[in-house]
């Protein structure tokens, strides 16, 4: 199509509201606009984009067996209410009654409406496996919403679910579709991304990846041991500690601390450091406020993940009271008196000698020893993994720590929804079981802006062929000299005849005005008519990545720019 016809405007500011390039970029190029928060509208290059990713991942998951379908936006309560997630979810779900006091959800994910779809047709065990997926818009009330289209409301997915009559069923198509999304990010032009162990969160099940394209404007914290590969996201990754006991173990004693409520300050005083200390940190739970306060070694941090996990409950940084039986910066595991839960890392086990506490204003004890002082004392994982920590893979203290977009999950959810909506089949042995379900999914707006993300230069994207809006930008310079009109005129009718997808720029403006334009479209092939190009003869070519630039003869410029397609 003409330029000038493309819906949407293109400009050189910055804007200010803009906090990551992909964003700004995507914003000036007349990609997207803001309509509430977390909400966008597409303009015609984005939906191009998007419409392009989502046919690569139709392709990849209609070759391992997917079949396409569609859920609904609105959904009945009823069946939240059946899997539980419509109590133990917050307010990202969310909740409306319509005109006849019918309560009603919006989509934020479809676990319970592929179970409800496919409840009567999985009967039997010859019906299996079987995968479904859809491409759908879904609604997720995000309580920070940024980055453009990276942490947005609402949001277009691929979502698939697998349904399975065995575990090493289940983990065999697992493998396969872990290769697909492989093949999917390869397709789109970012074949960097890794593939990391994460939590599963309010998705349920044991095992699950996430897929992160490794960029510093990620939201996600990445283990990555560069000894033997291991790779996990911070949330799920086990804190492995070298624990050493130090001979004597010193007697517990009150010591004189005022004024003095940090780790640091209270190290520092008393010339030690923070990982010869025991800390407390303290939450509350969301359902009662009832505190829940875990004693940590002193240089570490909790990973709320770990510990929600634990629980089995959502929890919250806690707002400590003059009479809820806890003092603020000098709490201490011994003679810690209150209706409290009461949790030990395991950075605390087999090691003596601490400064920890003493539950009184302005004191603290040394010589804590945890086994010696805490007899019943249980000691778990609740610690996010460190910069230099111990690999939980090989053993070796070779972690680093690197930040990244999830583009992608997949996950093993086993019978958590099957079994929570009564999903049942009739085994071989006339034996009713509940099927064992997987879910993969994509988010196709953050996956663009992700991309956008790491391919980019000052000027504008620099979309990869497979999903770039368009394959070829032709430029007339100077359109209104009457060679350059008609022999761009030409190349574009070629073009188009050929089922070229072509954006063709033939306004009455500066050369200068043109290329920012055709920067900002970030279109992998630049084709530019000119008056100084024809005086040679020649018309010229170039790539948005800088990587191409050639003059092609006039009578030659279309069949070269089909064989550079």
């Amino acid at each position: 199509m003409k330029l000038e016809k493309l819906v949407g405007e293109r400009f050189k500011e910055k804007p200010s509201d803009c906090t990551v390039e992909s964003h700004a970029l995507m914003v000036r190029g007349g990609y997207m606009k803001y309509v509430a928060n977390g909400i966008y509208s597409s303009f015609a290059p984005l939906k191009r984009v998007t419409r392009k990713i989502e046919q690569i991942m139709r392709e990849e998951m209609d070759a391992i067996d997917g079949q396409e379908v569609q859920f609904p936006v609105v959904m009945p309560a009823n069946i939240w209410q059946e899997s539980g997630r419509y109590e133990s979810i917050g307010k990202e779900l969310v909740r409306f009654n319509d005109r006849n006091d019918s309560p009603l959800v919006l989509g934020m994910t479809h676990e319970e409406a592929a179970v409800q779809l496919v409840k009567e047709y999985g009967q039997s065990y010859n019906k299996y496996p079987f995968m479904i997926y859809q491409i759908q818009t879904k609604f997720r009330d995000e309580a920070r919403p940024k980055s453009g289209l990276i942490r947005v409301r609402e949001f277009t997915m691929k979502d698939a679910y697998s349904f399975h009559t065995s575990e090493q069923d289940l983990e065999q198509y697992y493998a396969k579709c872990h290769k697909a999304y492989e093949r999917i990010f390869e397709r789109v032009g970012i074949p960097e991304v890794i593939s990391v162990a994460s939590d599963s969160g309010m998705m349920g099940g044991k095992i699950s990846h996430e897929f992160m394209l490794l960029t510093g404007i990620g939201e996600d914290s990445i283990a990555i041991c560069n000894e033997c590969g291991y790779k996990a996201n911070m949330e799920a990754a086990e804190n492995v500690v070298n624990n050493v006991k130090e001979q004597p173990s010193q007697p517990l004693q009150e010591v004189h601390t005022p004024n003095m409520q940090t780790i640091e300050e209270v190290c520092g005083y008393l010339n030690s450091e923070p990982k010869k200390s025991c800390k407390a940190v303290v939450y509350q739970r969301n359902e009662d406020d009832k505190y829940v306060v875990l004693f940590i070694r002193g240089d570490l941090e909790a990973n709320e993940t770990k510990l929600t996990n634990y629980l089995g409950f959502d929890i919250h940084p806690a707002q400590i009271t003059e009479d809820c039986g806890l003092t603020a910066g000098f709490i201490g595991p011994v003679n810690l008196n209150g209706d409290f839960i009461v949790l030990y890392d395991r950075s605390l086990e087999g090691v003596n000698n601490l400064i920890c506490g003493a539950n009184r204003t302005d004191y603290h004890c040394t010589g804590l020893d945890p086994q010696r002082d805490l007899p019943n004392a249980k000691f778990f994982d609740f610690a996010k993994i460190q910069e230099g920590g111990i690999c939980p893979h090989c053993g070796k203290p070779a972690i680093t720590i690197a930040r990244g977009i999830e583009v992608g999950n997949i996950f093993q959810l086993g019978t958590k929804y099957t079994k929570s909506m009564n999903m049942t089949y009739v085994d071989a042995s006339g034996n009713p079981q509940y099927p064992i379900m997987g879910c993969y999914g994509i988010g196709v707006g953050r996956l663009a802006a992700a991309i956008c993300e790491v391919r980019h230069d000052d000027y504008g994207p620099i979309w990869p062929k497979a999903i770039a809006p368009y394959q070829v930008h032709l430029c007339a310079v100077r359109a209104d000299n009457e060679e350059v009109k008609q022999c761009a005129d030409k190349l574009y009718e070629q073009l188009l005849s050929k089922n070229v997808e072509v954006i063709y720029d033939d306004r009455n403006v500066s050369a200068g005005s043109m290329f920012s334009d055709a920067d900002l479209l970030g279109v992998p092939l630049r084709v530019t008519v000119s008056p100084r190009n024809l005086k040679q003869g020649v018309v010229e070519i170039t790539s948005r990545d800088k990587t191409l630039s050639l003059s092609a003869p006039v009578e030659n410029a279309f069949d070269e720019i089909v064989k550079l397609i």
